[in-house]
This record gives structure tokens, C-alpha cells and sequence, in this order.
């Protein structure tokens, strides 16, 4: 079974940035990943999803064009760089294998389903 640990949370000020690791250890050996996040009394939201397979990348809409997604196959590695960081980013923010993920065109919609999240990492973002 396939355990994921998540790092690097802290707290920013707004217009920061931070970067998430999520290491994965266990099988299967390769995996994709999606990155969601929750905040206090709200629902998870898959916010990043990379494909293993060929890197395929996608955000969803609240994201895009502030946080990037990369892997490093060989240190088992998912990374989230959080850049332009508003406070309505402030949420624990976990990796997990992604189950029925919906996808429009180039926008991640929705993801059914998360398969072994990890602990999560605080990212706290203040004004």
C-alpha cells in the first residue's frame, strides 16, 4: 500500500509563497497525484493533479496560474509551489491518489475520491 507524507506548510504573508513536498513510499511504485486542500468548515477542493505516466498537468480554475505541480520520479517526490498566495488560501493541504477525476478541458473539476492522503500541512496566509 502506498503511504504519502506532505511538507512544508507554514505561514506567509499574502503575495508569498511556499513550497509543498509529498513524499510516497510503498507500492505501487508510481502513482498520480493530486494535491486538495481543506479549510475549516468547508469541503475539500482538488486544486493540482499530475499524471505519472507523461506529466500531464492540470489545475483547477481557483489555482491556476499561481501554483504549479512537478514530480521528481526518481526521489518519489510531488511538489506544490504555491506563488501569489492570497488568505483565502489558508487551509491544510494534503496529497492523495486521485479516484474518478474530472477534468474540462484544461481545468481539474472535481475528483470523487482520495485514496491515502497523508497527514496534511498547514498553510496559514494572512493580509
Amino acid at each position: 500500500q502506498v503511504q504519502l507524507v506532505e511538507s512544508g506548510g507554514g505561514s506567509v504573508l499574502a503575495g508569498g509563497s511556499l513550497t509543498l513536498s509529498c513524499v510516497a513510499s510503498g507500492n505501487p511504485a508510481s502513482i498520480n497525484v493530486v494535491w486538495f486542500r481543506q479549510a475549516p468548515g468547508k469541503e475539500r477542493e482538488a486544486i493540482a493533479i499530475i499524471y505519472a505516466i507523461d506529466g500531464r498537468r492540470y489545475y483547477a480554475d481557483s489555482v491556476k496560474g499561481r501554483f504549479t505541480i512537478s514530480q521528481d520520479s526518481s526521489k518519489r517526490t510531488v511538489y506544490l509551489q504555491l506563488d501569489s498566495l492570497k488568505p483565502e488560501d489558508t487551509a491544510m493541504y494534503y496529497c492523495a491518489a486521485p479516484h474518478q477525476v474530472t477534468l474540462r478541458g484544461s481545468t481539474l473539476v472535481r475528483v470523487a475520491d482520495y485514496k491515502y492522503p497523508g497527514p496534511g500541512t498547514q498553510v496559514t496566509v494572512s493580509s
